[in-house]
């Protein structure tokens, strides 16, 4: 529960976001599900955790100053996130981020002056243009640039050990027996694994991928598949970095657009839940497991942002349908 306290600014209002339990969208199922709702964060969605977390460590350990430069790729929350953190401690905001992000997330940081590298998502990713190739050039390349580089600085799961997953342990009570997320950075669903299972190794954690990212098929038969393009943003990659550490993961589910997507629209439409596609994944994951599990048990969710950014997509009926979802 969040305390009932004067914030002493937006950066105070990070984590202790609602976990609620989902009942309507689970009647047939035995098993019950609770969905943290990350996009409860200051601004808007898990990534806020950390961007926090992140940057107030590099300046602790002298690896950034005020005026400085922070550079990154980001499919758009963690952008926001840092801009929210870099508009309060005086740091310019680079950001490489992919031309088909959706238009709602291009106007937010459009809005909070961040300097967006727009980068044709048609690349290959061995491409020294590619989205994950060119951040670390022009952090390198950029007077006092920092490279906060998400993808593989496992801070990025310190913050989620330290903060998202005791929140999660604590809010179930300690009884949890599933605990499902998307794989994205990889961060979240790493970082809440390794405290879930220290505090209980029974606990079972699975990740959910996009057909078209590489996460899936590497975890399953350790084969890198040549990715392809998808329309769900926040999960999956071409790579594979360093903050996702399979060895945390049991197992991982594959997923479409069309399944995540129906998916986010019938959380809107029985649980009046009007969250992002990653979150429609995550949910689509949760109610396989559940189904296949087919008893009583505990499975806890990340919802990690919400539609306010996906209006033109997700939310769409002509775009969905131009995109053979509908």
């Amino acid at each position: 529960m969040r305390e009932k306290k004067l914030y002493r600014d937006i950066l105070d209002g990070i984590g202790n976001t609602p976990l609620i339990k989902l009942n309507q969208i689970t009647k047939e199922l035995k098993a019950d599900i609770f969905a943290k709702l990350e996009y409860m964060n200051s601004m808007g969605s898990v990534k806020d955790r950390i961007a926090k977390y992140m940057v107030e460590k590099a300046e602790k350990e002298g690896r950034i100053k005020p005026g400085d430069t922070i550079v990154d790729n980001s499919s758009g929350n963690t952008a926001l996130a840092l801009a929210m953190v870099c508009a309060l401690k005086g740091y310019h905001l680079k950001i490489v981020v992919r031309d088909n992000l959706s238009s709602e997330k291009i106007k937010f940081l459009k809005a909070m002056n961040v300097e967006l590298i727009m980068i044709d998502h048609t690349l290959p990713p061995e491409s020294p243009n590619s989205y994950n190739n060119i951040a670390p050039r022009i952090a390198r390349e950029t007077p006092n640039g920092y490279y906060l580089d998400q993808h593989n600085n496992r801070e990025n799961n310190e913050a989620h050990y330290l903060s998202t997953g005791p929140e999660t342990w604590e809010q179930m009570e300690g009884k949890i027996d599933y605990f499902v997320a998307g794989v994205g950075t990889g961060g979240t669903i790493c970082g809440v694994s390794k405290f879930l299972k220290e505090k209980d190794s029974g606990i079972n954690v699975i990740g959910v991928d996009p057909v078209g990212s590489i996460f899936f098929d590497y975890f399953h038969s350790k084969k890198i598949v040549k990715p392809s393009p998808y329309f769900l943003e926040g999960l999956g990659d071409e790579f594979l970095i360093g903050c996702v550490d399979f060895s945390l993961i049991d197992d991982i589910y594959q997923i479409t657009d069309k399944e995540a997507f129906l998916m986010t629209r019938e959380l809107a439409d029985k649980e009046a839940i009007l969250a992002g596609g990653s979150s429609g994944a995550t949910m689509w994951a949760s109610l396989k497991l559940a189904r296949e599990v087919d008893k009583p048990v505990r499975i806890a969710t990340i919802f990690a942002d919400s539609a306010t950014r996906y209006l033109s997509t997700i939310y769409n009926d002509d775009w969905l349908m131009e995109k053979g979802i509908l």
